[in-house]
């Protein structure tokens, strides 16, 4: 700006042309955008609008949210809550405000993935892949072990260290996955299917290590569920620590707490055979110690009876 211009030539902006020209700059530039923070300020006066700041460690932002955008809300928001907004870049004109119009409001991390898995719980849970009477019994005995995990994970080295000390005799087959990420729905959903289809083994742990709920998203799957429910071969399902539940959990046929757990169970206990054996063994000695004495006896009879009175021949031969 230069001062020594008359006013007419210095091209002064009023606030309303500047506030006016902010406003169109900032919806122009963004059309609309995805914004994540926390929750605070909120208000809900008469009109039904909601109005509330978003907050992170640095900044915040003022937000409004009209009354009839929150026909789609499938939570209640409140402050503290850490959400995920679609909203324009706007200005306040009248004073000069810098602000979110919020078109839609979800719930961010934990809390969306929460409210995912209760809805697919109770979705699948109606349709019965949830019932007992559909839970499939494990061989007592198993010809082969199926494990299906990632090949690199601490939840391998478990369970086949658990595997090796209770029953060694058993084989194991591993269908190696990946347990997070994009894919790994899709890669243990056709591991489950590639084990039907092979049919080399009799049982099925499916497992990994712990992790976030985040981390275990793979096994709380609609594609796995129906997957581990389609099993014709039984499932015991393994995932994270004894505390964390999957909805692989609820649909498959036993769920263990820890994959360690899992291979607890899959196997029997080779010293309880041992000792169950070294029983039988000694019922049978048993057994055959009684009928080899009914059989001698049996024996002495028939040779009593059936010798010649040798003295009486001789009296009559005189």
């Amino acid at each position: 700006m230069n001062p020594s211009l008359p006013p007419a030539q210095r091209n002064i902006l009023t606030v309303t042309q500047l506030n006016r020209a902010t406003s169109q700059l900032l919806s122009e530039h963004f059309l609309s955008v995805l914004v994540e923070g926390e929750i605070s300020n909120l208000s809900t006066p008469s009109s039904g609008h909601l109005y509330f700041s978003l907050k992170d460690a640095n900044a915040q932002v003022r937000c409004a949210m009209f009354r009839s955008q929150q026909r789609r809300l499938a939570f209640k928001p409140e402050n503290g809550k850490q959400v995920v907004v679609k909203a324009q870049v706007s200005l306040y004109e009248p004073r000069g405000d810098f602000q979110l119009i919020v078109e839609h409001i979800e719930e961010a991390g934990d809390g969306a993935l929460r409210r995912a898995f209760e809805a697919l719980k109770l979705k699948l849970s109606d349709e019965g892949l949830f019932d007992t009477a559909n839970k499939k019994s494990l061989p007592a005995l198993p010809k082969t072990i199926g494990v299906i995990t990632s090949p690199s994970g601490a939840a391998i080295r478990d369970i086949l260290t658990v595997l090796r000390r209770r029953f060694p005799a058993v084989p194991v087959v591993i269908y190696p996955v990946a347990v997070q990420g994009d894919n790994a729905k899709y890669e243990i959903a056709r591991a489950i299917a590639q084990a039907n289809e092979q049919k080399q083994c009799d049982v099925i742990i499916l497992g990994r290590g712990g992790g976030s709920l985040e981390d275990l998203w793979a096994f709380n799957e609609e594609i796995v569920a129906r997957a581990i429910f389609a099993s014709v071969i039984p499932i015991i399902s393994a995932v994270g620590h004894e505390t964390d539940v999957t909805i692989a959990d609820f649909v498959a046929d036993l769920r263990a707490a820890t994959p360690s757990a899992a291979a607890e169970h899959a196997t029997p206990d080779q010293q309880e055979w041992l000792t169950r054996f070294i029983h039988l063994e000694a019922r049978l000695q048993q057994q055959l110690q009684r009928k080899l004495s009914q059989k001698k006896q049996s024996l002495a009879w028939l040779t009593a009876t059936s010798r010649p009175e040798t003295g009486k021949k001789c009296a009559t031969n005189g």
